[in-house]
C-alpha cells in the first residue's frame, strides 16, 4: 500500500494480485486517523478501506490541522467578500440605469450620504459627552460649544433642547421659553409641517405631541438651584436619577397644562413647565402665581406659547390692561424675562423647506433641505446656509438660497432635471 496526500484529497491505491482500484476520499483529520468518505466498488471491508493509522505526531497533526482550517476559512471569507462586492456593483449599475446617471455618480452620492451620517453621528456623540460632563460638574457653569445640527427624531431634539436649557440656567436664566417642533410619538421630525395639520385643534396637539414632548424634555433637564440646595440634597447622590413627572390640566379645551418634574434629590431641583399658554388673561394670572410660588431660583419654562411677542395681546375691550400686564409678567419678569433659549422653527422660503434653530447661547443656525438620491428615492438632507444674530426672515433665507449653487434651481426644476 502507498499513501499520497495533496492539498484537498488523498489517493489510496490498493494493490492485489488480480486488481488495482483507485479511490479518492475527502479528508477529515483527527488525532491519529484519516477517515475518508466515498463510494467503493469491489471492496468487502468498508472499515479496512476507510480507516488507516495516522503516523503523525500530535504536534505535527495540530500544525497541519491549523493550516488546513486557516486555508479553508480564508478561502471562504475571500469568496464571501467577492460575492458581496459583485452584488454591490450590480446594485450600483441598476441604480445608475434607473436614474440615468453614471456608476461613478452613484458611488459619489453614496459617499456623500455616508459622510453626512458620520457627521450627524459624531454631533450626537459630542452632545452626549457634553451632557455627561455637565452632569458631572453640576455645581459649575459649564458652557459647551457643540455643532448645531438639525434633529431628525424626537429624541435628538429633546437632547439638543435640554442642553440649551441647562446652559441658560447655569447662566442665571431661570425663566425660559422653549419652542419645539411638534411631532407625534414614534414619528420622525419632518422637514415641513404635516399637511393635514391638527384637525383636532389644540387638544389634539397637546395630547399627541405637546404633553409627551414636554414630559420627555423634563426627564432630561437637570437644573438644581444651588442657592437653596441643602446639605442633605448635595450628599444624596441622586443627582442623575430621573425625576417624577406630574401633569395637571389647566383648560382642557385649550390643550394647556402645567407639568412638574420633582427631582429625586429634593425640591431644589424641581422644574415646572406650562404647555400651550395663550393670550387669555387667565394665563397671565397663572404665570404670576407660579412664578411667585416656585421662587426666582428654580427653573420655570413656557413651552410653545401661542404668542410671538407683547404685540400679540393687542387691544381687548374686556381686558384693556392685558398688554401692560403681559409686558410686566412675561417680558420684564425677574430671572430672564422668559427668554427663548431653544427654538426649532420650520417654514418655507422660495418654495424650499427651511429650518432655523436657536440653541442658547449660540446664534440662529439656518438650514434648507436638499434632495439626495443615493438610495433611489429622494431623501431630504439638511444643508447649512449660515447664521443670524436676529430671528431670521423669509427674505434672509431667500438671499442665502440664491447665493448657493445647489439651490440655483428651485425644487421642481431640480426634480425635472434629475429624471430628464
Amino acid at each position: 500500500e502507498s499513501l499520497s496526500i495533496t492539498f484537498c484529497t488523498i489517493e489510496l491505491v490498493v494493490h492485489s494480485i488480480n486488481q488495482s482500484i483507485n479511490i479518492t476520499m475527502k479528508l477529515i483529520t483527527c488525532p491519529f486517523l484519516i477517515v475518508g468518505t466515498s463510494t467503493f466498488i469491489g471492496l468487502n471491508s468498508v472499515t479496512d478501506a476507510f480507516t488507516l493509522t495516522h503516523p503523525l505526531s500530535q504536534r505535527q497533526h495540530s500544525e497541519r490541522t491549523y493550516k488546513l482550517q486557516f486555508s479553508a476559512e480564508e478561502s471562504a471569507s475571500d469568496d464571501e467578500v467577492e460575492r458581496l462586492r459583485q452584488k454591490a456593483a450590480k446594485i450600483r449599475q441598476e441604480l445608475a440605469i434607473l436614474q440615468g446617471i453614471s456608476v461613478e455618480e452613484v458611488e459619489e452620492e453614496a459617499r456623500r450620504e455616508k459622510d453626512m451620517k458620520i457627521a450627524t453621528q459624531k454631533s450626537m456623540e459630542d452632545a452626549r459627552a457634553t451632557r455627561k460632563e455637565e452632569l458631572k460638574n453640576n455645581d459649575k457653569k459649564v458652557r459647551s460649544n457643540p455643532m448645531i445640527y438639525v434633529p431628525q427624531s424626537i429624541e435628538e431634539q429633546t437632547r439638543q433642547a435640554s442642553l440649551a436649557i441647562e446652559r441658560a440656567f447655569q447662566d442665571g436664566i431661570t425663566r425660559q421659553t422653549v419652542r419645539l417642533a411638534l411631532a407625534k410619538e414614534g414619528y420622525p421630525i419632518t422637514p415641513a409641517e404635516d399637511e393635514n395639520g391638527w384637525p383636532g385643534g389644540a387638544k389634539q396637539m397637546y395630547r399627541e405631541a405637546g404633553k409627551p414632548l414636554t414630559e420627555a424634555l423634563l426627564r432630561e433637564v437637570r437644573a438644581t438651584a444651588t442657592t437653596i440646595q441643602t446639605e442633605d440634597e448635595k450628599n444624596s447622590g441622586k443627582q442623575t436619577y430621573p425625576p417624577i413627572i406630574k401633569t395637571q390640566d389647566i383648560w382642557d379645551f385649550d390643550g394647556s397644562a402645567l407639568i412638574t418634574a420633582e427631582a429625586a434629590w429634593g425640591p431644589s431641583g424641581d422644574v415646572q413647565a406650562m404647555v400651550f399658554p395663550n393670550t387669555d388673561t387667565k394665563y397671565l394670572k397663572d404665570i404670576r402665581e407660579i412664578d411667585e410660588s416656585l421662587g426666582k431660583e428654580r427653573l420655570f419654562l413656557l413651552v410653545n406659547p401661542f404668542w410671538r411677542n407683547v404685540e400679540s395681546w393687542g387691544f381687548n375691550i374686556l381686558a384693556p390692561n392685558a398688554k401692560a400686564k403681559a409686558q410686566e409678567t412675561i417680558f420684564d419678569c425677574e430671572g430672564g424675562g422668559f427668554q427663548e433659549t431653544y427654538v426649532f422653527s420650520r417654514f418655507s422660503a422660495r418654495g424650499e423647506d427651511c429650518v432655523a434653530i436657536k440653541a442658547y447661547p449660540h446664534d440662529w443656525e439656518l438650514f434648507a433641505y436638499l434632495e439626495e438620491y443615493s438610495y433611489g428615492g429622494p431623501i431630504q438632507t439638511a444643508i447649512r446656509l449660515g447664521t443670524s444674530r436676529e430671528e431670521p426672515t423669509s427674505k434672509l433665507f431667500t438671499e442665502l438660497l440664491n447665493s448657493r449653487e445647489e439651490f440655483k434651481m428651485n425644487k421642481t426644476m431640480r426634480q425635472l432635471n434629475k429624471f430628464n
